[in-house]
């Protein structure tokens, strides 16, 4: 029938696209040139005793603080460089802004993201290694204007920036405004995002950040990352084995390895 048939084109269609689509993802976050940036997964945001109980509720019930998780442990896998964006604030509030009326409602939640306590530390299930970065800020809302993010990023050779963590209504935006700004190619992992109300987070992503950053689920930048090591252990393993002296290997000079010419005897030493 017609309906079938054009299922079937659709669906050939699809077949080819899906391969193209994953080498493109796979290219945009080459580990060599790509960081992944947590953002405000703290545990005074994220965790048991957040000054955001919705917020935490809705991380933690969609899945998409075991996402960040999953994406942490994955690029310290793969060689990606990780960073941990953290709000924070003094004790007396210096240098913090009330110019918005989210930084004014901050001073008087019952949990405060004071600098040095536990509510500014990176939230279970993450696990942060030695290797990672973690950038505090007192001010704004973004962790990349102002906090010397940008001159990090620049010197150890990003390009892409892979985004994720909360939330999706003020600080996961920002932080793809504010890379696409900078010239980096951005990156949502879209199950790694959570705000509120629940489904404010596909909205926002499908209708404003997919128009400036390529939009991916944590399994599709795993999956990437995880053939792309796959590669490289196989090329190192031929590599290894070329120069292992096979028997059937032959050298510069037209001896095998074990000191014979091919097809003639053995060449006294």
């Amino acid at each position: 029938m017609p309906s079938d048939a054009g299922d079937s084109r659709t669906a050939h269609r699809d077949s080819r696209a899906a391969p193209v689509a994953r080498e493109r993802l796979a290219r945009r976050i080459d580990p060599a040139t790509t960081a992944l940036l947590t953002v405000e997964c703290q545990q005074g945001v994220v965790g048991p005793g957040s000054a955001l109980p919705e917020l935490a509720a809705e991380a933690r019930s969609s899945g998409a603080l075991a996402a960040v998780a999953r994406l942490v442990a994955a690029a310290h896998t793969a060689g990606v460089q990780v960073l941990h964006a953290v709000a924070e604030r003094r004790p007396d509030g210096r240098g913090t802004g009330r110019n918005a009326p989210l930084l004014r409602a901050a001073e008087r939640l019952p949990v405060r993201q004071y600098s040095g306590t536990a509510a500014v530390r990176i939230a279970p299930p993450i696990e942060p290694a030695a290797g990672d970065i973690v950038v505090r800020r007192l001010h704004g809302l973004t962790p990349l204007a102002g906090t010397g993010v940008d001159g990090m990023l620049r010197h150890l050779g990003c390009r892409t920036l892979l985004i994720a963590g909360v939330s999706a209504n003020v600080a996961v935006p920002n932080a793809v405004f504010d890379a696409v700004n900078l010239g980096y190619t951005a990156v949502v992992a879209s199950d790694a995002v959570a705000g509120v109300p629940a489904d404010y987070t596909p909205a926002m992503i499908r209708h404003t950040l997919a128009l400036v950053a390529t939009i991916a689920t944590s399994d599709e930048i795993i999956a990437c990352w995880a053939a792309g090591s796959g590669s490289r252990d196989d090329m190192q393993a031929d590599d290894t084995s070329a120069g292992s002296g096979s028997a059937d290997d032959t050298s510069t000079d037209g001896m095998s390895a074990d000191g014979t010419a091919p097809g003639g005897p053995a060449t006294p030493v």
